[in-house]
């Protein structure tokens, strides 16, 4: 495929720094990756760059999708520029999230290494492997699982979420089954070469929808979420999906690591659409958050006396009556939240309304608004959705330009620095979704943020010196959405 992509394009050659080697490596020498506790991680070297999965899939410009690193050090001359793009090899593959072979989960492992950035593709089933140690600014393709091998020894497609296993394994959340259907969905485990090995849950076991997961070896418990039918969401959203039964409102409670499904947990209307789940980082803590897209609630899930799961709504964001738009009232929808490793603060965005919130959550059953910025949205001033109060007002929200650029769409994916107080935003959520709400990024691609964090008062700022714009890529405007940082970061190392 000639293309200024598929020659892997670097805009600088440099050597390996003496951190970008100490964060290969892990945080100290000997160790296995990662760091030893999450209070060891907030005292980990500042993030020097990113890697963003950007797509060219469900836009129309048939190029693969690739990955970019982005320069984040603001002592670089290339800083808040993409200095790398690495093309994938397949069109149509649709890059989501992205997680790691090793992490610090297998800190205590010291033949263990965070080398592998594992890119399962959503839309495609295939999965990527990157080597990112002989140089993070500019990653290599390592290995290509295809989806016919994953589907012929599982039943599995459309994976998710990758997380590393303590035992050097890799556990992928996969959404249903080759033709989209939900009842097919379940957890696909991989070797530390990426060979299949199989199904992760025990026959019989698994969820009635698929999406995202998160596991606390302490409490044995691991808990996943539900999206929906891949038959449905690829195609765009349908209110109508949702009282077809189309998409999930249920956590699945999983006993770790034998793969058991012990409790489901019915959210009902105030759960539906749960996507991004996280527990607390300190592995002694029995208590996480979902965060529920279509009903916008934030619900706290939690250990009870007797050793079964409860849950609570803790945060509501509720819906704006529009004039303008599709429906007559316009939900939040919370599409992605990360907890800061020291477990303070709880960061999570609507990707409809245009704002990203932080909250305090040292009572994590009484969160604490402290700060909330607005970066894009459909009812922005300037657009044709406004929102009616229940004075008869009309109200628009604020959205700056930030380098003289006007902000498109709406704040998706998020990721945070290790000491807490750099938020990294970018705003594509999915590419069917994106043409549906947004089809401003098709035309124009998306762009990243970063967001200053008071992590000792709270509050929220854009830094007006990052912006960095997929618009102006080499193979047209791209779709940037997860995030990661060669050492680890907040949504992908779990402690033991």
């Amino acid at each position: 495929m000639a293309s200024a992509l598929t020659e892997a394009t670097s805009t600088i050659q440099s050597p390996v720094t003496e951190v970008e080697e100490k964060i290969k490596i892990g945080c100290c020498v000997g160790s296995g990756p990662g760091y030893a506790s999450p209070k060891d991680a907030i005292n980990g070297p500042r993030e020097r760059l990113l890697y963003v999965t950007a797509v060219y899939t469900g836009t129309g410009r048939g190029k693969p999708d690739y990955l970019a690193t982005v320069d984040v050090d603001p002592e670089s001359p290339t800083y808040s520029k993409i200095v790398h793009r690495l093309p994938v090899t397949h069109l149509g593959d649709e890059l989501h999230h992205s997680g790691w072979n090793a992490c610090s989960s297998c800190h205590d492992d010291g033949s263990a290494q965070r080398r592998y950035l594992i890119l399962p593709s959503l839309v495609s089933g295939r999965i990527y492997a990157v080597d990112t140690s002989k140089d993070p600014r500019a990653p290599t393709l390592y290995k290509v699982v295809e989806p016919e091998t994953i589907y012929t020894k599982t039943g599995l497609a459309y994976p998710h979420t990758a997380h590393c296993l303590a035992s050097g394994d890799i556990l992928i959340s996969c959404l249903g089954d080759k033709d989209g259907n939900a009842e097919g969905n379940g957890f696909l485990l991989l070797d530390s070469d990426l060979n299949v090995k199989g199904r992760w849950e025990k026959q019989g076991h698994s969820p009635t929808f698929g999406y995202d997961f998160w596991y606390q070896p302490r409490h044995k418990t691991m808990i996943s979420s539900s999206w929906g039918a891949p038959a449905a969401f690829t195609k765009g959203f349908n209110p109508q999906h949702v009282s077809d039964g189309l998409y999930g409102r249920h956590l699945f409670v999983y006993s770790w690591p034998d793969g058991t499904l012990k409790q489901t947990i019915d959210l009902g209307n105030e759960g539906l659409i749960p996507l991004e789940v996280r527990f607390l980082h300190d592995p002694s803590k029995d208590t996480g958050f979902v965060g529920c897209a279509l009903s916008s609630n934030m619900v706290r899930f939690f250990k009870k006396p007797d050793g079964s799961w409860d849950h609570e709504v803790v945060i509501s964001v509720p819906p704006l009556k529009v004039k303008n738009w599709i429906l007559p009232e316009m939900p939040g929808l919370i599409t992605d939240l990360l907890i800061s490793l020291d477990d303070r603060f709880l960061y999570f965005v609507n990707w409809l309304h245009g704002d990203i919130r932080q909250y305090n959550i040292e009572d994590p059953a009484k969160p604490v608004l402290t700060g909330q910025v607005w970066v894009g949205s459909l009812i922005r001033k300037g657009s044709d959705v406004v929102v009616e109060k229940e004075d008869g007002e009309q109200w628009q929200s604020d959205v700056p330009h930030v380098q003289g650029k006007r902000l498109r769409g709406g704040p998706q994916m998020i990721q945070l620095s290790l000491d807490g107080k750099r938020l990294y935003v970018t705003n594509s959520l999915f590419s069917a979704w994106d043409r549906q709400f947004y089809p401003e990024m098709i035309e124009k691609g998306s762009h990243m943020l970063q967001i200053d964090c008071d992590t000792v008062k709270g509050g929220l700022a854009i830094n007006p010196n990052f912006f960095v714009d997929f618009e102006s890529e080499p193979e047209g405007p791209a779709l940037a959405h997860e995030m990661r940082y060669p050492g680890g970061d907040c949504t992908s190392d779990i402690w033991i």
